[in-house]
């Protein structure tokens, strides 16, 4: 009740953060007015002269030592003007900066000063755009309003410009730039609200990038808005599929770049695991970033890894799988006839109140197959559900597991759906290789080296032989046991129309955040080519993984991050965890008359 009325009477907290910001608004506006009698040329004048004070705060590009030392009299004095130029700029700030001469000495000098004073950049660049902001928003808002009426050619369409920043995109403007969530409604204007923070950053000349959920919208985002941006002074840039190292390369140097999350991250794996060279990367760095649908791309993705595969350097022969292909089709007959048996088992104990059998009967249903309609209809009973949770329960409570391990025993292999793995028991291990307990085995190449030395009346020869005999049968051994492993997988987790699509008898991954196609992405180590072989495609060549890294870890690079979506309050607590991300509703332009 206290809660309830000191919310009344201050507001909540998002509402008193609302109202803190509305003064900086007003001050916006304020200068926005002034800006209006002025000539149209002062907004570019602006850009430039805010540029220049930032762009002091950039790293300094210079030779190595050796190479100064070899330059000759007119490239050591343009070297030296370049130099001297930065140290002036900064001298303001560090009055201890020494004066730069045309000398290798005195370059060295003048270099090792700005390393010892780079790590006080960043808070001088905020403390910077912080002064700016209010003037800053004030010229994008009048170059907004200098554009109505003119044709922005948009997607290959002719588009009117007819839009100026309201008071409540100005406040989720001032957030974005702080590093907060701007939630905001469908219609209230998003894609505008981000031109603010976007404008003041990439006066840094560090890069701003925006990310968007497909490459439509970041082509259109990139006209659209980059009309504006372009009035303003700065440069843009668009990152699509299909381009080609060097165009990317030359629209990431760009003041302001849009793309898809995937796009930025494949440029990342790109950049730092395959690259050889400096020359060879694309991206300059991870400085600010803007998400547009945050909560899709930062919660739901998070945890998708982006893969960069190739050709195996020791590819399994694709004739493996179809050899092994009919054996697998018939362990899940097998296996699917036991879970038929158990299910019929179960109901038997729930029928007659024998509860604990019942539960674990159905638990070791669940590990066989946790997608099984029969257990999904036992799961839709509370009572029934609370039963296999507790048998569940008890099993992993045990330290030994002695019971986990028997159940698990008395089936053919178990699914581990969430780690989308699964294992072959000894009871699957004896229908594929009857009779062979070791088939399953990996020779141990110390131990049987180690023999093999011990038989003093071999000669080298012999011995080199009987070596390679054993690496042999290692490399059939692992080679089997992979593939046996990953049709288990395709057969028991890789479910058609729901993880894949076949098309043009090809397998289509699908997203599954999105329910996309994705066409031209494949699973690695074998699992693709295990796909293919059930579903009687061509089985192209195996695939190995060069780099890898998820979308939460690609952003959480970036040192300033923003985002904006129209539902985020739900998953406040995880982007706080997760990203240090506060969320902020901005209220409608106005009053919402819609039933929500």
């Amino acid at each position: 009740m206290l809660k309830w009325t000191l919310q009344k009477i201050v507001g909540t907290k998002n509402q008193r953060e609302v109202k803190r910001l509305r003064p900086v608004a007003a001050r916006i506006n304020e200068i926005e007015e002034g800006l209006q009698k002025e000539p149209e040329s002062i907004l570019v004048e602006k850009t430039r002269g805010w540029q220049k004070s930032l762009h002091r705060f950039l790293p300094l590009n210079v030779p190595t030592k050796r190479t100064i030392e070899q330059l000759d009299e007119a490239s050591l004095a343009e070297l030296t003007s370049l130099v001297s130029e930065r140290i002036e700029a900064l001298r303001p700030d560090f009055a201890s900066l020494p004066q730069v001469t045309a000398t290798p000495a005195s370059i060295e000098e003048a270099k090792e000063a700005f390393r010892e004073i780079e790590d006080q950049f960043p808070k001088l660049r905020e403390k910077y755009l912080e002064q700016i902001l209010p003037e800053a928003y004030a010229v994008v808002k009048n170059g907004a309003r200098r554009m109505c009426g003119r044709m922005v050619e948009v997607a290959d369409q002719e588009l009117l410009w007819e839009m100026v920043h309201f008071d409540v995109q100005l406040v989720g403007g001032i957030g974005l730039h702080r590093g907060i969530i701007a939630e905001m409604q469908t219609g209230e204007g998003k894609t505008l609200v981000a031109t603010l923070p976007v404008y003041l950053n990439a006066l840094t000349g560090m890069g701003v990038h925006v990310i968007t959920v497909n490459d439509y919208l970041a082509r259109r985002d990139s006209e659209w808005m980059g009309s504006l941006y372009r009035y303003l002074g700065l440069s843009v840039g668009c990152i699509q599929n299909s381009q080609p190292p060097h165009e990317r390369r030359e629209h990431y140097g760009n003041d302001v770049t849009y793309g898809t999350n995937a796009e930025f991250g494949f440029d990342y794996l790109r950049d730092n695991g395959m690259a050889s060279s400096s020359d060879q990367q694309v991206q300059r760095g991870h400085y600010f970033s803007i998400i547009d649908e945050v909560d899709s791309i930062l919660i739901d993705e998070a945890r998708t890894p982006l893969i960069i595969s190739g050709p195996s350097s020791v590819a399994t022969s694709t004739e493996r799988y179809v050899q092994y292909k009919g054996m697998i089709e018939q362990l899940v007959k097998k296996q699917n006839a036991l879970c038929a048996d158990l299910a019929s088992s179960a109901q038997k104990s729930l029928d007659e109140q024998d509860i604990e059998e019942a539960g674990r009967t159905l638990f070791k249903l669940k590990l066989a197959q946790p997608r099984n309609r029969q257990l999904m209809r036992f799961m839709e009973d509370p009572d029934t559900r609370r039963i296999i949770e507790k048998a569940e329960l008890a099993m992993y409570q045990d330290t030994q597991k002695k019971d986990l391990f028997a159940a698990k025993e008395e089936l053919y292999y178990t699914i581990d759906e969430k780690g989308h793995d699964a294992d072959l028991m000894e009871m699957a291990r004896e229908f594929l290789s009857p009779g062979d307990p070791e088939s399953f085995v990996l020779p141990d190449l110390a131990s049987a080296y180690a023999d093999i030395d011990a038989m003093l009346d071999l000669d080298d020869d012999a011995r080199a032989r009987m070596k390679e005999e054993v690496t042999v049968k290692l490399d059939e051994q692992g080679e089997k046991m992979h593939v046996i492993s990953q049709l288990l997988k395709a057969y028991c987790i890789y479910e058609k129309d729901v993880e894949y699509v076949v098309q043009n008898n090809q397998v289509v991954i699908v997203d599954e955040n999105t329910g996309r196609e994705m066409p031209g992405r494949r699973w690695s180590d074998g699992l693709h080519q295990a796909v293919e072989a059930k579903e009687n495609c061509e089985i192209e060549a195996e695939t190995q993984t060069y780099a890898t890294i998820t979308i939460q870890n690609y952003f959480r690079l970036y040192s300033k991050l923003a985002g904006m979506t129209g539902t985020a309050e739900t998953e406040a607590a995880e982007f706080k965890d997760i990203y240090n991300l506060d969320v902020l509703p901005i209220p409608t332009n106005r009053p919402n008359q819609r039933e929500d």
